[in-house]
């Protein structure tokens, strides 16, 4: 022990050594601010989710619903395409258990219907709670959203060139130019990305190569589950029909700069099927459906939390 500790009598706090008392809460709080932050999107995603379902949702579900069994079945693929390509990913980057399962819901809830990107900020601080999974996640989230918008912008770059010299002469001058427009601006930032991959990307470039893949492959198969959803719930339209439209959605939902995106996404549907007043009940009642399954496992999340926490305080 040095003369300088020796030199401080018993029971007296030397003043040159930091108040540990008052550095108790501060530690706290930065262990604890991954819990807070999900906490406070899981509760975002409740307001949200009752806002939207009592504004619109509740129309769609008032409505006749699919008869056909094949309809549900494929709209529980479609639901489940998007995380169970998320969990694929993060369980080749991070080996996360089946528990993150339920986590990366909750992401692409809060996307849906809080604000985008705020479910990345979600499965970030939950990855951050479980230091076992990896000492820093947020270069991983980061590279696997960049990703996606990569994979998804390579799909509308795609549908572009298929579509405009198809359907250009469908499209009024304003949205032709819009979605010619919103196309180069889509291609320039994929490019940019690619660019300055090695600045932007942290992932091991055989790493980005499998998501980017998987991306592909899930973005892929949301498309063609939603076709058959279409389809099994109007079967008098064909199938391939329902591809077009359903790549038709894929490009409308991502053009930048395309206002009122729903609105011109229906007027060309009913422009191309006819149909009008059951193709617009048949999507509200999707939209619907969707908005009361993410209710409902939010619900079954909050659920099963409480229960975890009330065993761990019993015991």
């Amino acid at each position: 022990m040095s003369a300088k500790a020796d030199s401080v009598p018993a029971g007296v706090i030397d003043a040159n050594l930091p108040d540990i008392a008052a550095l108790q809460p501060a530690e706290t709080l930065r262990r604890r601010w991954p819990a807070i932050v999900g906490a406070v999107l899981s509760l975002a995603m409740l307001v949200m989710l009752g806002r939207e379902l009592l504004d619109t949702g509740l129309a769609g579900l008032s409505r006749a619903a699919p008869d056909s069994p094949w309809f549900y079945v494929a709209f529980f693929g479609l639901y489940m395409a998007a995380p169970t390509g998320d969990f694929i990913i993060f369980r080749r980057l991070w080996g996360i258990p089946w528990a993150g399962f339920a986590a990366l819901h909750k992401k692409r809830i809060a996307n849906d219907v809080v604000l985008g990107y705020s479910g990345e900020a979600y499965f970030y601080a939950w990855a951050r709670a479980r230091a076992n999974l990896v000492a820093a996640p947020f270069g991983a989230v980061k590279d696997v959203s960049l990703l996606s918008a990569i994979a998804g912008n390579g799909a509308t770059i795609l549908l572009c060139a298929l579509a405009l010299p198809v359907g250009y002469q469908l499209m009024p001058p304003g949205v032709l130019n819009a979605v010619a427009g919103s196309a180069v601006i889509t291609l320039a930032i994929s490019l940019l990305l690619i660019l300055f991959s090695k600045r932007v990307f942290s992932l091991p470039r055989r790493q980005l190569w499998q998501v980017f893949w998987i991306h592909c492959a899930r973005i892929a198969a949301s498309s063609l589950l939603l076709a058959l959803a279409w389809h099994f719930a109007m079967p008098e339209v064909s199938l391939w029909m329902w591809l077009f439209l359903s790549a038709a959605r894929l490009l409308v939902s991502r053009l930048p700069l395309v206002p009122n995106k729903d609105l011109l996404f229906a007027s060309f549907a009913i422009l191309l099927i006819g149909q009008g007043e059951a193709l617009s009940e048949m999507i509200a009642f999707v939209a619907a459906l969707t908005l009361v399954v993410h209710i409902a496992l939010v619900l079954a999340f909050a659920v099963g939390a409480g229960w975890t926490g009330l065993r761990l305080w019993r015991r």
